[in-house]
């Protein structure tokens, strides 16, 4: 569990570094930003994700980004260190943080 934890940490960090639009200040404030995304994908996605079954349903499913880029910017809300500019930043976050922690978890 702690490797997962610091290989998206990892991910966090460099996704950060990679996009113009995401800022974040020092390793530290990518270890936090892993742990709360990790806690809200936890425990409050899937009630979103619940209670917006019916519009999941009607987009196919592609509703789905929009809860995870909601959290991206909860939990942009909630760290000082990381900054995200709006939800198109946020979105695009989620998408290359994404491609980025799968090709750590394949390589590590």
């Amino acid at each position: 569990m702690i490797w997962a934890w610091l290989l998206n940490s990892v991910a966090v960090f460099a996704t950060a570094k990679i996009l113009p639009g995401v800022e974040i200040k020092n390793f530290w404030s990518a270890i936090v930003v892993a742990a709360l995304l990790a806690i809200v994908n936890t425990f409050l996605t899937p009630i979103l994700q619940f209670i917006a079954l019916p519009v999941s349903i009607l987009t196919l499913g592609l509703f789905a980004l929009v809860i995870n880029t909601l959290m991206i910017m909860l939990v942009d809300a909630l760290v000082e260190g990381f900054k995200i500019k709006n939800f198109w930043w946020a979105l695009l976050f989620g998408i290359v943080m994404s491609l980025v922690s799968g090709i750590l978890f394949r390589v590590f």
